[in-house]
């Protein structure tokens, strides 16, 4: 059990490390991030994040973010925005490629989605 939580810490902290990074670069929905240090150094290699930018959508819709061919999703994330939105679902998808996200709002038939996918060449 140990080992496994210490594993886990690795990956969180080579995942934040990765995300306080790329916040620090400009936005682009298409390019990807290079690699920093301490993800080559814990074992990623390849290590991108991929974001599907905000839109409005019906609730309960299903919005999908995919890593680029040859990459594997290793974490991900979902935002609901709007007044009274509510983030019904964060998951990767069944093939391990990919995020999905949901949500809704409670006075509103439509809300605002963003999702993201952290992608790693995975061997």
């Amino acid at each position: 059990m140990r080992a496994k939580k210490v594993w886990t810490l690795g990956v969180a902290a080579a995942c934040c490390a990765g995300l306080a990074t790329i916040a620090a670069a400009p936005a682009s929905d298409a390019a990807p991030a290079p690699a920093p240090a301490a993800q080559r150094a814990a074992g990623f290699t390849g290590y991108q994040l991929v974001k599907l930018p905000n839109a409005n959508v019906p609730n309960f819709q299903r919005r999908v973010v995919r890593c680029p061919s040859g990459k594997r999703a290793v974490g991900g994330g979902a935002e609901a925005q709007g007044n009274d939105a509510i983030l019904v679902g964060s998951f990767p998808t069944d093939d391990g490629a990919g995020w999905i996200g949901l949500g809704r709002q409670n006075k509103y038939n439509d809300v605002g989605i963003s999702v993201y996918v952290i992608c790693a060449d995975v061997s």
